[in-house]
């Protein structure tokens, strides 16, 4: 904690802490050990999540904050290609971290350009929703998968976030 900021860059700064630690979990691994998945039957892996937290950055931020209509990264809405289709290859894990990238980057650039936290926005089925409550569901997103991710990295090499 430091100076006293306003209240989109208190949430940028957490929300960026969060992405940061997200990243600082999956550094160093190989494509085969982001892909493995945690236990039967579940599909969660680190590359998943990759995946599926630049979907996530995607529909918010593109779709609902900006109002676009951007087609989904991994498939139609309502599968878990995002999930399924993370495979243990360069090719796979190149291109789930350069989508996550490009999202993170234009969520930042977004958030950059709109102080207003209480302006309102249609969610779709979340219905009418404030900037703010956007960024605290992002926030809370990331700090829900951290604990997931936390764990899938110590069960692959034993490292663990302190």
């Amino acid at each position: 904690m430091g100076a006293l900021q306003n209240e989109r860059d208190n949430y940028a700064d957490h929300l960026n802490s969060r992405r940061e630690a997200f990243e600082r979990t999956c550094a160093g691994l190989t494509p085969e050990q982001l892909a493995a998945r945690s236990v039967p039957p579940s599909s969660m892996s680190l590359l998943g999540m990759v995946r599926h937290l630049a979907e996530v950055e995607r529909i918010w931020f593109r779709r609902r904050l900006d109002g676009g209509n951007p087609e989904r990264l991994w498939g139609p809405p309502g599968n878990d290609d995002d999930w399924e289709g993370a495979t243990g290859d360069h090719a796979a894990v190149d291109a789930a971290w350069a989508a996550w990238r490009a999202e993170v980057a234009f969520a930042q650039e977004w958030l950059a350009a709109h102080d207003d936290m209480g302006g309102v926005v249609d969610a779709g089925h979340h219905g009418q929703v404030n900037v703010r409550d956007v960024i605290v569901h992002l926030i809370e997103e990331y700090a829900q998968h951290l604990g997931h991710a936390d764990l899938l990295r110590e069960s692959i090499d034993g490292t663990t976030s302190s």
